[in-house]
């Protein structure tokens, strides 16, 4: 379908502009920092660097799904390069998750993304949280963007723990070398010339606004769609476009999103470049209207109230099974 529409065609010009135009940006916020001196505005530039560092992960995403380059391996280069080189993430792990979250979507067992972390995404899984993490179980919906401003630092961390940890990973020492040389970059000149607690606080902005960024980015894709059983039987095309969720809103939400508000589209074809996929969207649509096959799509603010309210329906089963409401009001009273 997609190919005979020309659809999965290649098209370098786009991924030139706007890797140039991520090039521009990091090359403004070093400009900027330089500029700046000692001043608490450089939390304004700490805060850009989390948007342009978010930009390159989606650029690194495409690459890694081989839509930006013509061969298999120069796209892996390319990806790992930019995860590694520039985000400072292991292209390694990302890839081993999220290949296995394309191929098993929401699926019990075999989706690391509704793996059990600091959030719960299965009731199974948040009847068992103890101590502080009932707690946040508990409250999991209305604390999930807070947390995500941890979410930077806990992607570095994931992907070198990897790195150390995993047997038999390709390109291990070339991805610790790029990251060391990265966080080096990034680190080593705003200690070197901010002071102290400036520093800390120029890059926990970063890691902030990064960590909200993409988690705000990839967690209206699945989050609050049906969860698939490890043992049913489902066809591909309705697996992928029942576990998906699409974000209204065009050129402004695929810039935004990094293309990743056509998740339905991208799950189907993994390959596709960015801009094709607003074509590919109407063709998908009336093929699932034909075969009466559910095809999701909110806006961004309704995608988020669903993760919400999801996450807390499922941190309800982390509830003590003795806690009984009426006794709590009158506590309280």
């Amino acid at each position: 379908m997609a190919k005979e529409t020309g659809l999965l065609q290649r098209t370098p010009w786009f991924y030139a502009m706007v890797g140039t135009a991520v090039a521009l940006g990091l090359g403004g916020c070093i400009t900027g920092f330089i500029l700046l001196g000692d001043s608490w505005f450089q939390l304004l530039i700490a805060a850009a660097f989390g948007i342009m560092f978010t930009q390159a992960a989606f650029l690194g995403h495409e690459a890694a799904h081989r839509q930006i380059l013509k061969t298999g391996p120069a796209n892996d280069r390319l990806a790992r390069v930019v995860a590694s080189g520039v985000v400072g993430i292991s292209y390694s792990w990302w890839d081993a998750k999220h290949s296995r979250h394309h191929a098993n979507p929401n699926r019990v067992g075999k989706d690391p993304d509704i793996g059990v972390d600091t959030i719960s995404f299965l009731d199974e899984d948040a009847a068992k949280a103890r101590g502080f993490q009932r707690w946040i179980t508990r409250r999991q919906g209305w604390l999930f963007f807070p947390l995500l401003t941890l979410e930077g630092l806990n992607l570095h961390y994931l992907g070198i723990k990897y790195l150390v940890t995993t047997p038999g990973v390709k390109g291990r020492w070339t991805e610790l070398a790029m990251i060391a040389v990265r966080l080096a970059v990034v680190i080593v000149p705003v200690f070197l010339f901010l002071p102290l607690g400036m520093a800390f606080a120029f890059m926990g902005v970063q890691l902030a606004v990064f960590g909200v960024y993409m988690g705000a980015s990839f967690a209206p894709n699945h989050k609050g769609m049906p969860i698939i059983a490890p043992d049913a039987r489902i066809d591909f095309f309705s697996k992928q476009v029942r576990t998906s969720r699409n974000v209204r809103g065009g050129w402004w939400a695929t810039w935004l999103m990094g293309g990743l508000n056509y998740q339905v589209e991208h799950h189907l074809f993994p390959s596709m470049a960015r801009p094709h996929l607003a074509k590919a969207r109407e063709i998908v649509r009336d093929y699932c209207e034909t075969l009466d096959v559910p095809y999701t799509e909110t806006s961004l603010w309704q995608s988020y109230a669903i993760v919400i309210e999801y996450l807390n329906r499922v941190g309800l089963a982390a509830r003590d099974p003795f806690d009984c409401p009426m006794v709590g009001q009158y506590r309280r009273v």
